[in-house]
């Protein structure tokens, strides 16, 4: 009797640990006044007219629960009671390098916030794998939507820009809960990115993957789509949006992985434009496109 109380006890604790994955910990309002962005958004302390949707938002500071860690990130609302669609917003960069800000959320997202979506992102754990454990952080979301009242747990896409790219394909990999998603200049190789730009290999991949040297081969696989792209969920679908000016990923990767995608019959989109890795020139055409796909894909 003793034995079998131990085991049922044992049993419940190690599922109550995972039971609080995506858990909402925190949810505080940010004053978009006091970011380091005011400045640029605004004159005489008053939004520029480019600017005036910001009012119908409310942005804010989370932490989730993940894998027994507690987890940063960032959540825009419409401030309009309602039931909105969700789309996680993964961020690019490495470590504190590029990390998810305000700032962020207003250029990318701000726009496709205000036509009604609830917009949700995570800053990933502190030990960094640049695609390993932290993916998790990424798939939590999805349980922590259902801590949001505003939020439709049942209709979630992604956004991932470059390194965040490449964390959407793997929450496609490992995920059913995405209904559609759009990657800007994504990383889908990272052997080609190793080649492309060999200080990503000697500053980040080495010193963020564990034991890297030793299982380089492996572990760039696991992280690049092109080799398991008939592991992504068959019922969702993608718009692969490249810069052919890119200069941080390799505008060909887009080509590759639109060609395997192609033999595959994915549901997919790929859109080239004349610009560099951040759509410098195509802001406006980037925010109408992000809006139009999600309208029609995810949008009930």
């Amino acid at each position: 009797m003793n034995r079998i109380l131990i085991s049922t006890f044992f049993f419940l604790f190690l599922n109550s640990g995972f039971a609080q994955n995506g858990k909402l910990i925190s949810k505080r309002l940010v004053d978009i006044s006091n970011t380091t962005i005011w400045n640029k958004i605004s004159q005489n302390n008053e939004l520029l007219p480019s600017f005036e949707h910001l009012k119908k938002l409310d942005f804010y500071s989370i932490s989730y629960e993940s894998d027994n860690q507690k987890v940063k990130g960032l959540l825009v609302e419409p401030k309009k009671d309602g039931k909105y669609p969700v789309v996680i917003f993964n961020r690019g960069g490495n470590r504190d390098f590029a990390q998810l800000t305000i700032a962020t959320l207003i250029m990318y997202t701000s726009k496709l916030a205000e036509q009604g979506y609830i917009i949700i992102g995570s800053n990933y754990r502190e030990k960094d794998e640049f695609g390993g454990a932290e993916i998790n952080d990424v798939l939590n979301l999805t349980e922590t939507v259902k801590e949001i009242e505003k939020a439709d747990p049942n209709s979630i896409g992604m956004f991932g820009w470059s390194r965040g790219g490449m964390m959407t394909y793997l929450a496609l990999q490992k995920s059913n809960k995405i209904k559609t998603a759009i990657v800007g200049n994504g990383v889908s190789d990272l052997f080609d990115t190793a080649k492309f730009r060999p200080k990503m290999e000697t500053n980040v991949f080495a010193e963020c993957i564990p034991d890297y040297w030793n299982n380089k081969e492996s572990e760039l696989k696991k992280r690049s789509v092109i080799y398991w792209a008939d592991e992504l969920d068959k019922n969702s679908s993608l718009l692969i949006l490249c810069g052919t000016n890119d200069k941080r990923v390799n505008p060909e990767q887009a080509d590759k992985i639109a060609e395997k995608l192609s033999e595959m019959n994915y549901d997919f989109e790929l859109r080239k434009f004349e610009t560099d890795h951040f759509f410098s020139e195509y802001k406006t055409e980037l925010n109408e496109m992000v809006i139009e796909w999600f309208n029609k894909r995810l949008k009930k």
